[in-house]
């Protein structure tokens, strides 16, 4: 579905049905793995032949999965990552290819690519090999993003006469910086996974064997916490990325109040003044 080329762009629409758990939609599956580690549900991308290029179907599937996993009590927080050579080389060209605009305007297409960023549990993208075009922009829509030492990340959409169409030119000037990414984006360079580091892309760089038990290994530090905390957190910290100074201290200030409310914040307090663990109850 994809050339050696791998040049790519973003992704696709529609989520089919809502699975009640993620064990119990697993046979549903055909281009995702999905299981759960402890309490960190992991979703791997399953196109080897394609190097996981993104299509309508596996788009679908991945959003599925994890509003499962966003539904799931015993699920604290959600990895999504690929193959050692491909975290997703990009968008699958042919699926779009022929598309005519009335379709593509009209249908609003890749719409749905977005649902990712309205799951409130935290979510980590493990990257290995290529992360290009919609694949760097799925990993984009991630929380935190975690790179083995094989990955490039790129947007090579005007390669093949389009542009970044799933938020590539937004959330990379926002990680990169408007030099770098107006770099990547206008003459589709890679950049590697130590640039990737030094500009802020990613929280850090692993051997690529370990890539995803580091993010499982993240997910689980998080799952430990309390889930009602840990939604305000990341909430704040989103609005710190898309809005306004004030307005974002105005919402921390009135999250940290909230907690106040919770039975987690008293245990949590409460086991720091006694040198203890706290055990929380997500309450």
């Amino acid at each position: 579905m994809m050339n050696e080329r791998m040049v790519p762009t973003c992704c696709p629409p529609h989520l089919p049905t809502h699975p009640r758990h993620p064990a119990e939609a697993a046979p549903a599956y055909e281009l995702i793995k999905v299981e759960t580690r402890g309490a960190v549900g992991l979703i791997t991308l399953n196109r080897p032949k394609a190097l996981n290029a993104l299509n309508s179907q596996i788009i679908r599937e991945i959003n599925a999965a994890a509003r499962a996993f966003d539904e799931n009590p015993a699920v604290g927080a959600i990895v999504l990552t690929g193959s050692e050579k491909a975290f997703a080389a990009g968008a699958d060209i042919k699926e779009m290819a022929s598309k005519p605009f009335n379709e593509v305007f009209g249908k609003n297409m890749f719409a749905e690519w977005a649902d990712l960023t309205k799951i409130r549990k935290p979510t980590i993208a493990a990257v290995n090999g290529f992360a290009l075009g919609g694949g760097c922009e799925l990993a984009m829509m991630c929380d935190i993003m975690v790179a083995g030492d094989n990955a490039q990340f790129g947007q090579p959409e005007v390669v093949i006469g389009t542009i970044p169409g799933c938020g590539g030119t937004q959330r990379l000037i926002r990680a990169v910086g408007k030099s770098k990414a107006m770099e990547m984006v206008l003459t589709g360079d890679r950049m590697s996974a130590a640039e990737a580091l030094s500009f802020g892309l990613v929280a850090r760089v692993v051997p690529a064997a370990t890539t995803v038990d580091t993010a499982l290994a993240i997910g689980a530090k998080i799952a430990a916490h309390s889930k009602p905390v840990i939604a305000m957190a990341k909430e704040a910290t989103n609005a710190a990325y898309e809005g306004t100074l004030a307005e974002g201290i105005r919402l921390e200030r009135r999250f940290f109040h909230t907690t106040f409310a919770l039975k987690d914040q008293k245990e949590g307090m409460a086991a720091f003044v006694e040198k203890r663990k706290p055990a929380f109850t997500d309450s």
